[in-house]
């Protein structure tokens, strides 16, 4: 068994990009397509139609990759914070 101490931040935070690019991919689509629907069930709201499905997409995206980035570069900070205080986490390596 090893003992993981220390997280490389921005390592963490560009692989966290990346689950958030693919996270945001998925949860845009599925935005993208269930607002059509949504819309005519706003009696009275009337956001423009015209945004449909390719902007909620890219919206996804951006959102995830910011977001997976900033998670991923806080998440391995406090983990080598909090890793010097009280030990790492034991893996095995094969």
């Amino acid at each position: 068994m090893s003992v993981l101490r220390h997280v490389g931040v921005l390592s963490l935070a560009k692989i966290s990009a990346l689950i958030g690019l693919i996270v945001g991919l998925v949860v845009g689509i599925f935005y993208g397509t269930l607002f059509p629907v949504i819309i005519p069930a706003t009696a009275g709201l009337h956001p423009p139609q015209a945004l449909g499905l390719p902007v909620f997409v890219v919206l996804g995206i951006v959102l995830g990759v910011v977001g997976g980035f900033i998670h991923g570069a806080v998440l391995a900070f406090l983990y080598n914070v909090f890793a010097g205080r009280v030990g790492g986490v034991e893996i095995e390596l094969v």
